[in-house]
């Protein structure tokens, strides 16, 4: 039986839009107060408006996650405001596909600095908030939930640094799980296959004709299909630790 997350704080990055928007809506329906974050101010705006008409407690935070003190800046900010941190959800991301000849290598470091890099640096931050948070909640747990991709499980032609960051959040994620399962910190991944999102909005011409001549008929997953795994995830006891959830549309092959 799903829990509920009264009293939990839950920080979302990427929460400006997709699956940290629709993630930051379940959660906070499931009580968890929730600290969301993003680069595009005045879709938090709207978003935390939302959220705090119908009684959720929100922290709106502007922040560039490439940017390491600005991620650490987002874990202190939530832990004085919200003053204490039981989730993290790691969405934000970026997939620049394209040739590898066509490809700058400023669309591939940008790949990296935000899937990995970023994703890196407020994990690193909210580990000891996750572990203090894991020994005083009444449910006895907390969570690091690392969205990868498809992408990570199967590489494909001209997505070699996309795949890359994705494989590496897969490893990291197992890593991390292995290093914390016995202090009651679970890290999970989530891995989407095409997802309805604003990702794909971002590749180069040629690519996203490539994509609509395989993809095109395809009905793709809504993002609010990624939030209800993550909330399976996050909202499961704490003998229960769902450690990766690969999630498909049925008619993608």
């Amino acid at each position: 039986m799903a829990e509920r997350l009264d009293s939990t704080v839950a920080l979302i990055t990427g929460a400006s839009s997709g699956i940290g928007l629709a993630t930051a809506r379940v959660l906070a329906e499931a009580g968890a107060s929730v600290a969301i974050v993003a680069r595009r101010v005045d879709r938090l705006e709207g978003l935390a408006d939302e959220l705090t008409s119908a009684g959720s407690k929100v922290l709106r935070i502007e922040a560039d996650l490439t940017n390491r003190a600005d991620a650490e800046a987002v874990v202190q900010r939530t832990i004085e405001q919200l003053g204490r941190l039981d989730t993290v959800i790691n969405n934000a991301g970026v997939m620049l596909n394209g040739g590898s000849i066509e490809s700058s290598i400023e669309e591939w470091e940008r790949m990296v600095d935000l899937n990995v890099k970023g994703l890196m640096y407020v994990t690193k931050a909210a580990l000891p908030h996750l572990l203090e948070a894991a020994q005083d909640s009444p449910r006895g747990v907390a969570d690091v939930v690392n969205i990868s991709s498809i992408a990570g499980r199967f590489a494909r032609a001209t997505a070699a640094i996309y795949n890359a960051t994705k494989f590496g959040v897969v490893a990291a994620t197992e890593a991390w799980r292995q290093e914390f399962t016995a202090r009651n910190l679970r890290f999970s991944v989530v891995e989407p296959g095409l997802t309805d999102t604003e990702l794909f909005s971002h590749q180069q011409q040629a690519t996203q004709d490539m994509y609509d001549r395989q993809w095109g008929n395809v009905e793709k997953l809504h993002a609010e299909d990624i939030a209800d795994a993550i909330a399976y995830i996050v909202r499961s006891p704490r003998r229960v630790a769902i450690n990766e959830i690969l999630i498909r549309p049925t008619d993608q092959v």
